[in-house]
């Protein structure tokens, strides 16, 4: 199978958006800047609640926004619905994961981004997909029916957005996205979560709308700081049924030998900032071990069980073109590695590059926006084409 042949995408959800005004204005101040020097670009747009309830409310201004899409040349066929509300708190970090996918708030909203998508997507395009939160957080404390809760919500959502698609015959599909700490984090997570799902469908009779309307965003840089091997994980879900309907093209940090490797330690250290989490893993002889955010001080002083690791992973988006920062490694050979593992797939995942850190990366470190941008996805275009 070929690749995804919509425009490739950026992720939107890096500028701020509480309002329409202010989603108008990143796109005109930075995307299309960057489809000026790379076309053809799709805005991969993050809504937050407030903007789509601003959207709801008023169809003259829905139609307006529609238009300037148009205007500049800009497709539309994917949302990030993972960020509920503000992105770019001064601190973000755990909240992001809220709500999670037992609230009904979680399905409403991302009911009501499923209808908004079907009214931006161009004509010619049928297929659009909806990122979201891997259920929810860890370390927050489920409550007795959460999983419960959460299949029946999905189960809902898959057959309102069947019956979407009979509507508008726009086909827009869930994207569950694991990540670190989260309750769907590890491949052999989503197999089992999926199993249950299934077995849940089939007994409501909705196992084909299901099947069809819910799979996996797949983020690259997730699986690689789990340690994971990504071709066998995406060549798992495939063989479980598990469909990946959106790839985020992603790169985390590495740092190989990490007690002896005092200069990119201290290079860490100044990526610990208070805005994201950035979920920190070591493979130790005696297996991973992981703390949920990166300090200063786990980089500068690491405790006896990181400092008897082989390799750090560190969830930290960095720039997608980028094989090392400083004297950091990232993870762009797992990067290589997935493409050419969903290529081999007998459907084509929506493809969009998300660094949303560019706001925060460490002083010395920032470039101007849009040649970084650009430059990812130049970089990726070219992956592509070698895959």
């Amino acid at each position: 199978m070929t690749f995804c042949t919509n425009a490739l995408s950026y992720c939107t959800n890096l500028h701020p958006g509480q309002t329409v005004a202010e989603v108008l204005k990143g796109l005109r101040q930075f995307t299309v800047p960057a489809r000026q020097r790379f076309n053809p670009l799709a805005a991969g747009l993050w809504l937050a609640r407030p903007v789509i309830s601003e959207l709801q409310a008023d169809a003259a201004l829905l139609a307006a926004f529609k238009a300037e899409l148009r205007h500049h040349g800009l497709s539309c066929y994917t949302l990030n619905t993972f960020p509920f509300g503000n992105f770019h708190d001064a601190r973000v970090k755990e909240n992001v994961y809220l709500p999670d996918w037992a609230s009904r708030d979680r399905y409403q909203y991302t009911l009501d981004c499923a209808e908004i998508l079907t009214e931006l997507m161009d004509k010619d395009l049928t297929d659009g997909s909806l990122s979201t939160v891997p259920l929810g957080f860890k370390p927050f404390q489920q409550a007795a029916k959460f999983e419960h809760e959460c299949i029946a919500h999905l189960i809902e959502l898959a057959i309102e957005l069947r019956r979407l698609y009979e509507r508008t015959g726009k086909r827009i599909r869930l994207a569950i996205e694991p990540e670190p700490f989260c309750v769907i984090e590890t491949t052999a997570e989503a197999v089992v979560f999926f199993g249950k799902l299934f077995e849940q469908a089939a007994e409501a009779n909705a196992l084909d709308d299901v099947r069809d309307y819910v799979g996996l965003c797949y983020d690259v840089c997730h699986q690689s700081v789990e340690f994971e091997d990504v071709t066998d994980s995406i060549r798992q879900l495939d063989t479980s049924g598990v469909r990946i309907n959106k790839i985020h093209i992603t790169c985390a940090i590495r740092i190989e030998r990490p007690k002896e490797n005092h200069e990119a330690r201290k290079a860490l250290a100044q990526f610990a900032e208070q805005r994201y989490l950035h979920q920190t893993f070591a493979r130790t002889p005696y297996g991973l071990v992981k703390t949920v955010d990166l300090t200063t001080e786990l980089a500068q002083q690491p405790p006896a069980d990181f400092a008897a690791a082989d390799e750090w992973r560190v969830h930290f988006h960095v720039p997608v073109n980028a094989e090392s920062v400083g004297p950091l490694a990232t993870t762009r050979p797992d990067l290589r590695k997935a493409l050419a593992a969903v290529k081999s797939l007998s459907y084509a995942p929506h493809l969009e590059v998300e660094t949303y850190t560019w706001g925060v990366l460490p002083d010395g470190r920032r470039v101007d926006l849009v040649d970084g941008l650009v430059g990812e996805l130049s970089a990726t275009r070219e992956l592509l084409e070698q895959t």
